[in-house]
């Protein structure tokens, strides 16, 4: 009788045989027969389950054929917006028959590399698709390609995931490699392999030097699916564009209107200007002006252009570079709003009562030619009477009656009681080589919020002027808070002496009431993140649910055309609305605003992840080179792993995990958002101070992991294990929980 093998000895084999590793080979190669291939399928489903080896089914059904239903693989949007798809685990040496995917009103929108159940219908014909497939169910993103580090191995290598919620290494092939060096950021690509070993792929691209800090916001481009350089079409289209003719529209050149920005924008979209209202039946109001670049004048429906802007839906930015929705011909030139340069724009004239509430307004397109391209620091040291030689002549005819006109709808908004967070934002510094340098809090000055709420009052402007016109349009959605988060967050305001009060329709009146009676505590910073992960996520939908946040009935995204696709639609409808001329929406683009609306929401969230990810690995490279230092900070988030923490300095996320808080269980209660321990009753909770110690930092992937030192100014100290043998034995309480499990398993049964 031959010697039943190991798991090691099973799985060393499979590491040297990757060309078969079916269970029939595997056996072969041991002698395994009769009833000893039941405890072989056993260890190898445990090495399936534990993450050695993983397994992949054939294609079922005769070769080239497809079965009338099937699992496939979305493709990225054509030129047109049409998905084709691929079956998941073609494995035939030709290449796979041609299959579009048709949408019904209804269906989620799928992205690339997503995975689907669907009805495949044959189609006759020798130019058009081999298939025709119909949505039954989405079952999940699929990984067909892969952003890692490419580690040299004796045969091919490995590429290891810079996600660092990625699952496992990528075996590559020799073949395969595309001559890539050991540490080189690549892309992979998934292809078929043997059923029993880690994933086979093959090297798409090299990205160079992954550890050169460039490179840092071009993982999250390439990781996060984030379109950067334009096809030749557009950029072609937008080289040919021609500066509108001197008689485009009304000429509001006369107009001192001013661009305000950070100090670095790449781009100008909106111009300001206000004057006190000189008719006698408005005493004390004033006339406020919103100039718009007119994307719309050069981005005409149906254009390659519109077609990649709508695909992109967004601009990305990051700290060194920014993927932008439109070509620099355009987005740099043509349509931004330079000083001095007479630019096409869709202006807004709104007339403001003594008190800031909007009393009338109206919309026109004309030309306008800004008057100084200025930044919030330079505008607020003006108004704080420190002019420089560029806002001196511009502080009584321009700056002093914006800040007037702003003082009247602050007083508005104050009124209105719009959610008044008060979270700090940071900016990261780099240097020439793009090396982060420092990491500094962004002043918040009155400002921004002048521009702010001019900016608000547009949109609103916009979204009521295309209802009184019964012109479909893209709202801003923001709705409630649901019930769940919210009895979240009358327990974890609870545990600090404060009260959310129940049996009342919840405004943004009782939030502010909540934050203002936090503000200048210890717990206001841990009171702002409650109430802010409280809210919904905004978005976009062409029906209106208001918009909870700002406390607005109706709201439109309007402003910026140049950066946002949303902005572009609600122009369209405005410009169609009120006979303003060509560019206006199309039939076609009003029938698409449900799909218009999931994709543009999509495409920012995607870019909010891949800014955030950027910020992440920007702070991990600055944090590298300290390892083992203290830094003070606090929790900021809890899971049944550990501990987020948000560092004071930086405001860099670090994970304190639970198996380093010391030898007991500890219980994860969502609803409260906090860990205790079973044994000391040790409770660890949002916004609690702590001090941590710095164990590692992950450039590639963004990840901190810290050591708790002390928590609320006291020394931590794990339990010993004569404290542990004093308290409920490990088995024991693994028994005990066990057994509740069951017992509620029982209880949904009899349901």
């Amino acid at each position: 009788m031959r010697h039943f093998p190991t798991r090691d000895e099973i799985l060393d084999w499979i590491r040297d045989n990757p060309k078969s590793t079916g269970k029939r080979e595997i056996a072969r190669a041991f002698g395994i027969k009769g009833g000893d291939r039941v405890e072989l399928k056993r260890i190898l489903r445990e090495l399936e389950d534990e993450g050695h080896v993983s397994r992949r089914r054939r294609r079922p059904g005769p070769a080239g054929r497809l079965p009338p239903v099937g699992v496939l693989v979305a493709g990225e949007p054509d030129r047109d917006g049409d998905i084709f798809a691929r079956p998941a685990g073609w494995e035939e040496e030709h290449e796979p028959p041609s299959i579009l995917y048709l949408p019904r009103k209804g269906d989620p929108a799928l992205g690339a590399g997503d995975r689907f159940l669907a009805k495949l219908h044959p189609v006759e014909g020798e130019n058009g698709p081999s298939y025709e497939a119909r949505l039954i169910k989405r079952l999940g993103a699929g990984t067909r390609r892969m952003l890692g580090i490419f580690r040299a191995g004796a045969q091919g290598g490995r590429v290891a995931p810079v996600d660092k919620k990625a699952g496992k290494d990528w075996l590559v092939a020799a073949s395969a490699t595309a001559n890539a060096r050991d540490g080189e950021l690549v892309e992979a690509e998934a292809v078929a392999g043997p059923r029993m070993t880690l994933r086979q792929g093959r090297i798409v691209a090299r990205l160079g030097d992954a550890s050169a800090p460039r490179q840092v916001s071009l993982i999250a481009i390439h990781e996060h699916g984030i379109a950067y350089a334009f096809p030749q079409p557009v950029l072609d289209e937008a080289g040919a564009a021609k500066p509108v003719p001197s008689g485009h529209g009304e000429d509001l050149r006369d107009l001192p209107l001013v661009t305000i920005d950070p100090a670095d924008a790449r781009d100008h979209d909106d111009a300001v200007a206000a004057f006190p209202d000189d008719d006698a039946a408005n005493p004390g109001g004033w006339v406020v002006w919103v100039a718009i670049a007119d994307v719309a004048w050069y981005v005409r429906p149906g254009t390659e252009l519109d077609r990649e802007a709508r695909k992109r839906g967004n601009s990305t930015y990051f700290p060194d570079r920014v993927a932008p929705m439109l070509p620099e011909a355009l987005s740099a030139d043509l349509c931004s709003l330079h000083e001095g340069a007479d630019r096409p724009c869709l202006a807004l004239r709104l007339v403001l009562n003594a008190a800031g509430d909007k009393i009338g307004h109206r919309f026109s397109r004309g030309l306008m030619r800004s008057a100084a391209s200025l930044s919030y620091q330079q505008v607020q040291a003006a108004e704080d009477g420190a002019p420089d030689e560029t806002t001196r002549p511009l502080l009584d005819p321009v700056i002093r009656p914006l800040f007037n006109a702003y003082r009247a709808v602050a007083a508005a908004r104050e009124r209105r009681q719009p959610l008044d967070l008060d979270l700090p934002e940071r900016k990261i510094e780099l240097d020439a080589d793009g090396t982060v340098t420092a990491v500094r809090i962004r002043e918040r000055l009155d400002a921004h919020r002048l521009i702010e709420e001019f900016m608000i009052l547009a949109n609103v402007a916009a979204a009521e002027t295309l209802e009184g016109r019964r012109r479909p349009l893209l709202y801003r959605v923001h709705e409630e808070p649901n019930p769940e988060k919210l009895e979240a967050l009358r327990e974890i305001v609870g545990s600090v002496g404060l009260t959310l009060a129940k049996g009342q329709v919840l405004t943004t009146r009782h939030l502010n009431d909540l934050l203002h009676k936090a503000r200048g505590t210890d717990s206001a910073e841990m009171v702002n993140l409650s109430v802010l992960r409280a809210q919904t996520r905004a978005y976009y939908a062409p029906e209106n649910f208001a918009h909870f946040g700002l406390h607005l009935r109706r709201y439109a995204h309007f402003t910026s055309p140049i950066r946002r696709y949303a902005d572009l639609v609600v122009h369209r409808a405005l410009i169609a609305a009120l006979g303003l001329g060509e560019g206006g929406q199309t039939p076609d683009e009003a029938d698409r605003l449900g799909e218009t609306a999931e994709h543009v929401s999509m495409t920012e969230r995607r870019s909010m992840e891949a800014e955030r990810d950027t910020v992440d690995r920007y702070l991990a490279a600055y944090l590298a080179e300290r390892a083992g230092a203290e830094f003070g900070g606090r929790i900021a988030g809890v899971a049944r792993f550990g501990l987020f923490v948000k560092l004071d300095q930086t405001g860099a996320d670090g994970l304190i995990p639970v198996s380093t808080l010391g030898r007991e269980y500890f219980r994860h209660d969502a609803a409260s958002q906090t860990l205790r321990g079973e044994e000391t009753g040790l409770v660890l909770g949002l916004g609690q101070r702590v001090t941590v110690r710095l164990v590692e930092a992950a450039p590639v992937t963004g990840g901190l992991i810290l050591e708790l030192l002390s928590l609320e100014g006291e020394k931590r100290r794990a339990p010993s294990w004569r404290q542990r043998s004093q308290g409920t034995p490990k088995r024991k309480l693994g028994r005990a929980r066990i057994a509740r499990a069951k017992t509620a398993r029982r209880e949904r049964r009899r349901r």
